[in-house]
């Protein structure tokens, strides 16, 4: 038995549960910083003399350094260890909070969005390690299956807590609440003890670290993957970004209607991951990935149809995201375990990677795609359609059954 299993075994169940339930939280500031402030968008457009296409900035700008940024934060926890980044990153988030809580022109508010975003990838990361760190195989597969379910709230809670917030107390009072919750999770964090063993540090020698991210842009069968399985979830960003105009200009909605979205949705990816962990073990990965990609054409053509020739209502316009973001939750898990067998001894790095890629283009998504289609729900569709064609062009090009490339030393 290996140091690592050694340590991991060593650790209570209750302490590894409570690296469970940290780590579970640390994923949903991600979500809460870009859903909460949603419902916002109209008032915080006025304060600063704005319209939404500017504001919609504020949203691609922090997507943007939270994907850069998980670039530098592996590297660094594998140094460093999980506890400082994690503290370190929280910290620096929680200044940006506060920041951009009392905020007075658009350009200083756009500035500390930037590193919010830097800063929440470091939980992000390092809180994944932490839990490989604490368990064997097998219980770590589990811990992360809890984790992610816990993930999957937070999309759901995070619009409709933030609209009651900006309703009871204003906008501002959402950046006080994630003040809070960071250091909250400060606090929590603090009592963890190190996961990472002194002997399995890495080095952050430049060149190693360049070699390993530049062997993954070249790998052929790893960015298919990667890229099919981002530009699908683009599809469902779409209508994140664009909740807004979805909630007050489609559907003419109020500021405490967000559940309205993304409750529903939520529910239908939280079904789509529970049947995936079912299909595992009686069917092929890739048949899986099939099934998950065509209940998502499935959706897309549905949508098309409903924008086509009914008028906006709530059936018509989230029935359609249900079934898309369910069957991207059956995918989903398939694609990333191929993309992470093309790299079987840097899978972190792969990871890393995988999660840059996707929020660049979730980025791209906010500051380009909805500004670009906000004005009609039929403009919507057809970009859902656009990510859709894409996403499978790129799956196409993959051979089914190839065997994973070469493994870097």
């Amino acid at each position: 038995m290996n140091e690592e299993a050694v340590s991991s075994a060593r650790r209570p169940p209750s302490v590894r549960r409570y690296l469970t339930v940290v780590t579970a939280l640390l994923s949903m500031v991600g979500p809460f910083t870009i859903d909460t402030y949603l419902p916002s968008f109209p008032d915080i457009e006025a304060d600063f003399g704005v319209d939404r296409v500017m504001l919609s900035h504020s949203l691609s700008v922090y997507l943007a350094a939270f994907a850069v940024s998980t670039l530098f934060w592996g590297p660094l926890a594998d140094r460093l260890g999980r506890r400082r980044v994690i503290l370190a990153s929280l910290s620096t988030y929680t200044l940006a909070s506060i920041g951009c809580a009392m905020a007075s022109q658009m350009e200083s508010f756009l500035w500390l969005r930037a590193v919010q975003g830097l800063a929440a990838s470091g939980g992000f990361i390092a809180g994944r390690a932490m839990i490989r760190d604490a368990h064997e195989t097998q219980a770590a597969h589990r811990a992360m299956s809890q984790v992610t379910l816990l993930f999957a709230v937070a999309p759901a809670i995070a619009p409709v807590l933030g609209g009651w917030l900006h309703d009871q107390f204003g906008w501002r009072s959402v950046f006080w609440f994630l003040t809070g919750f960071g250091i909250l999770l400060i606090g929590l964090v603090a009592f963890i003890e190190e996961t990472l063993a002194p002997a399995l540090r890495q080095s952050l020698q430049p060149t190693a670290v360049l070699r390993v991210y530049a062997h993954t842009l070249r790998h052929r069968r790893f960015l298919g993957l990667v890229l099919s399985l981002a530009l699908a979830f683009a599809g469902l960003f779409l209508y994140i970004a664009g909740a807004p105009t979805v909630i007050y200009d489609f559907l003419g909605l109020g500021s405490d209607d967000f559940g309205v979205q993304f409750i529903p949705m939520v529910g239908g990816m939280m079904l789509g991951a529970f049947l995936s962990s079912r299909l595992a073990h009686r069917w092929p990965v890739q048949r899986t990935v099939l099934g998950g990609l065509g209940l998502v054409t499935l959706a897309v053509l549905l949508n098309l149809l409903l924008a086509l020739f009914f008028e906006p209502g709530i059936l018509t316009v989230i029935g359609p995201l249900v079934m898309y973001a369910f069957g991207l939750a059956v995918a989903m898990p398939a694609i990333t375990i191929l993309a992470l067998d093309c790299f079987p001894h840097h899978r972190g790095t792969a990871a890393s990677m995988q999660g840059f890629l996707q929020m660049l283009i979730n980025a791209g998504v906010a500051s380009v795609a909805v500004p670009l289609l906000h004005t009609q729900w039929l403009y919507f569709a057809l970009g859902q359609l656009v990510f859709l064609l894409l996403a499978l062009l790129f799956w196409s090009s993959i051979r089914p059954g190839k065997p994973p490339g070469r493994a870097l030393d």
